[in-house]
């Protein structure tokens, strides 16, 4: 990390990094490297070796282990009881017969003053009861394992990101499917253009409502939405498309719920997590990993590990890496100097974790890619591990998106400063490569909107036919393309959108719950109204894609944007990246002729424009117009009409 301002605290850096060398050659042990001794989903769970059933199961405090089926009527038999292997394992052997694919079970554990059933830890399908809503795991051997046909494309340097969730991505009010995604999601995204799906809530997970961030079962994938075999169907098909496919992945804390879950497994609440308090996530009501054991971090490496080759996901985004960074979840806290990643505050356990883990996933996969979602801003959190990093390749540009709501909010539109608006964009770490964006799904969750929502309000529902005049909605229109297109012009190194949100979805995302009455009415997408030739929706959907195609197949985001104009009283933004000239005007009601400002001297033409009647503008501007500079008084000027709420991309030729 070359940061002058970390200097004061080097001796800090140095003593994390080889805090995690010690606990790396511990982990690896007398293995060639780290990721060849990370396999406890090969020891522990369920496996059948060709011979006869064995279940394995770590539970140091338990005085028996029972397995319970249907074949034993849900009872306790000793013909069913683990036998002891030490102080810390049990094991049980069954023959081939007792146990057939699709079979449910379960375990009794038994330990001093009481006994209850788990279901194992290392579970590759859970299923739910439809009646009883009990979770109980699935023996899964399939007649005809998945066969993979296509091979891992190869991860571009800037990931455009489709956060998508498989359970709301259907119009009909229920849970979607892997198939149903696959066969009717799958294509929109390609069509986009967008090379990344970041997949969330596929962990199993008790309550649909949690938006898949309350994981009880972490090496299963959720039954909700189809089997292990239909999941990686979908991730094969998006290969064949050239499209990485990376999984939201939460190992910052696990649910509370004993039955389904890890916690108080063997009877102690120390087992997998933290005892006392400090187990206890005090904002989330779950429980903190205790990243300190040995056992904890094989299960989480090891977690890393199957994702990446059992399912062939092409990386991860590492969900609430904030709360694990710190003792106290970094909650209420504003990180405004330096001081406050070296108080004494930071779990040093987790800091080592998150570096092994992106050790691990690097030396399985080379090309994986790591996101790391963190709001404090920690310095060298994406920077490599050879430099005393934590080595993820991104992080999220949390501040971003708060940013746009907050001048949304707050801020008319006539007072928008295009200086705070370009620094706050581009207000990054020089040797961090970041992931921007103008909304996920946390923007849009109940007490929320989305922003085209925000910018519409009621008239979303009176005003987006095709011939319908509305001031509010042109505005909403305008600014939802220029948002998107300067947050991707000025992006760190990658950009992310929630499903949906591209085209302007209406409203906010609420989960069937008691308090909406189990509905399903906000959980899913109304794919309806972009596919309807009469609704305006179809404009920002046709803008989202030329935006993402013209950024895919230019080289621009290989350099970094070099602001030219940032004229306050105007509203005018004009940058250079890569040879494409950005230029935005915020003005809701002052258009510009003959506007002048320093280039590279050339040719320019048009290359993209929100004012293109295909987007839903209002055709202001002559696309074809060839824009030469012009030699005045030592400076190459360019002249060029600047519509009011209008952005656009001209392309720079010698």
């Amino acid at each position: 990390m070359k940061d002058p301002l970390l200097t004061p605290y080097r001796h800090i850096i140095d003593g994390r990094y080889a805090h995690y060398q010690s606990v790396a050659k511990t982990m690896q042990g007398d293995a060639a490297c780290l990721s060849d001794n990370c396999n406890s989903h090969l020891y522990y769970g369920l496996h059948f070796d060709g011979r006869e059933w064995v279940l394995r199961e770590w539970a140091p405090n338990a005085t028996a282990i029972y397995l319970l089926t249907d074949g034993n009527d849900w009872q306790k038999n000793n013909h069913y009881a683990f036998k002891k292997l030490n102080s810390q394992d049990w094991e049980l052997r069954l023959a081939k017969e007792v146990l057939q694919h699709n079979q449910l079970y379960k375990l009794l554990v038994e330990w001093d003053g009481g006994a209850a059933e788990r279901i194992p830890s290392h579970t590759i399908r859970a299923v739910q009861d439809d009646y009883t809503k009990v979770f109980s795991a699935q023996v899964w051997l399939p007649p005809y394992p998945y066969k993979w046909r296509n091979k891992r494309p190869i991860p571009e340097a800037h990931p455009l990101i489709y956060e998508a969730h498989i359970g709301m991505s259907t119009e009909h009010q229920r849970v979607s499917t892997f198939i149903e995604f696959r066969l009717y999601v799958l294509p929109r995204i390609a069509a986009l253009g967008y090379n990344t799906i970041q997949l969330m809530a596929i962990q199993e997970h008790p309550y649909y409502g949690s938006f898949g961030y309350q994981v009880a079962n972490f090496f299963a994938v959720s039954s909700r939405f189809g089997t292990p075999e239909e999941l990686k169907e979908l991730i094969d098909a998006a290969h064949g498309l050239g499209i990485c496919v990376i999984l939201d992945l939460v190992h910052s804390h696990s649910v509370s719920n004993e039955a389904e879950g890890l916690s108080k497994f063997d009877g102690t609440d120390y087992l997998y997590f933290h005892g006392g308090e400090r187990g206890h996530h005090p904002a989330w009501d779950s429980r903190c990993f205790d990243y300190g054991k040995p056992q904890v971090l094989n299960f989480l490496l090891s977690n890393c590990k199957y994702w990446l080759e059992e399912y062939q996901f092409d990386g991860f985004r590492f969900d609430g890496v904030t709360s694990m960074l710190y003792y106290d979840h970094g909650l209420g806290k504003a990180f405004t100097n330096y001081s406050f990643y070296y108080d004494g505050n930071e779990d040093d356990d987790a800091i080592v974790y998150l570096t092994l883990a992106n050790q691990l996933i690097h030396e399985i996969y080379p090309k994986a890619i790591t996101i790391a979602e963190e709001m404090s801003g920690m310095p060298g959190l994406a920077s490599p591990i050879r430099t005393k990093g934590m080595g993820f390749d991104y992080k999220m540009s949390m501040g971003i998106p708060d940013y746009w709501i907050k001048l949304l909010k707050e801020v008319p539109d006539e007072q928008w400063h295009v200086g705070d608006i370009y620094y706050e964009l581009t207000n990054k770490r020089a040797e961090e490569k970041t992931i921007s964006y103008a909304e996920s799904h946390d923007q849009a969750l109940v007490g929320d909107k989305t922003i085209f929502f925000r910018l519409t309000d009621k008239e979303i529902y009176t005003g987006m036919g095709g011939v319908d005049q509305s001031l509010i909605v042109e505005r909403a229109i305008a600014l939802h393309k220029m948002i998107r297109l300067v947050t991707i012009g000025t992006c760190g190194g990658g950009y992310l959108t929630f499903m949906g949100n591209e085209w302007g979805h209406p409203e906010w995302i609420d989960f069937p719950r008691e308090g909406n009455g189990w509905s399903y009415s906000h959980a899913r997408r109304l794919w309806s109204l972009v596919d309807n030739p009469d609704l305006k929706f179809k404009h920002l959907n046709a803008f989202d894609k030329a935006m993402i195609h013209l950024v895919r197949e230019t080289s621009m985001l290989n350099y970094e944007p070099q602001v030219l104009v940032r004229d306050i009283e105007r509203q005018l933004l004009a940058f250079e990246r890569g040879g494409y000239l950005f230029v935005f005007n915020f003005s809701g009601s002052n258009s510009y002729s003959d506007y002048q400002f320093e280039v590279r001297p050339g040719k320019y033409t048009i290359a993209l424009n929100s004012d293109n009647p295909t987007y839903g503008g209002l055709n202001r501007l002559e696309e074809n117009t060839e824009h030469f500079t012009q030699y005045k008084e030592g400076k190459n000027l360019i002249s060029i009409y600047i519509p009011s709420r209008v952005g656009m991309v001209l392309k720079w030729q010698e």
